[in-house]
């Protein structure tokens, strides 16, 4: 049995879990609306005020979808009841970021701007300095998608660590040229 799979998903006060035919669930929460299809495979009930995930067989692939079911659940009620945040750091000399109004701007050392503007669900904040941004939103997987978007705008080189890095990454650095006697 998959130790992650058979933990029940506690469903928190204030917190609604529908689960629709073809296991279509539907998990609502103070900080928004989370929608997702899951395999039908999966059995999911509602009792006792949690989420309970069953597989059919014992089969390779039920084994692999128990726990991956269940993790899915759990992010979709962490994410509706307290939502998920990345942070961000640009560590560079005229590095910043700036909002233009919910849109956020970059200064990368690029001839130009570069403007992202925030998906659906997900929000940016910028601190005083203009170094440390931070999205938030309540789907765990477009928080992480949006945050390595703009990492990948202009990753941390490994001789000056200079770019875009996640708060409390560490950036190997390397010796540069030495020089010739």
């Amino acid at each position: 049995m998959s130790r992650i799979g058979k933990k029940p998903v506690i469903i928190p006060k204030g917190v609604t879990v529908d689960i629709a035919k073809n296991n279509k669930v539907t998990v609502k929460g103070p900080k928004g609306e989370l929608n997702r299809s899951f395999v039908p495979a999966m059995a999911l009930e509602v009792q006792d005020g949690a989420v309970h995930v069953q597989r059919p067989t014992d089969q390779q692939h039920h084994r692999a979808l128990h726990g991956l079911t269940r993790a899915l659940l759990q992010n979709m009620v962490t994410g509706v009841s307290e939502g998920f945040q990345k942070n961000l750091e640009l560590v560079g000399v005229g590095y910043r970021a700036a909002m233009q109004g919910q849109a956020l701007e970059l200064s990368l050392g690029f001839s130009h701007p570069v403007i992202i503007p925030p998906p659906a669900t997900i929000s940016f904040e910028i601190d005083k300095s203009g170094r440390l941004i931070t999205v938030r939103g309540t789907d765990k997987e477009l928080v992480g998608e949006v945050a390595a978007k703009i990492r990948a705008l202009r990753p941390p080189e490994p001789y000056k660590g200079k770019g875009v890095r996640y708060q409390g990454e560490f950036v190997r650095s390397k010796a540069g040229k030495s020089a010739k006697r």
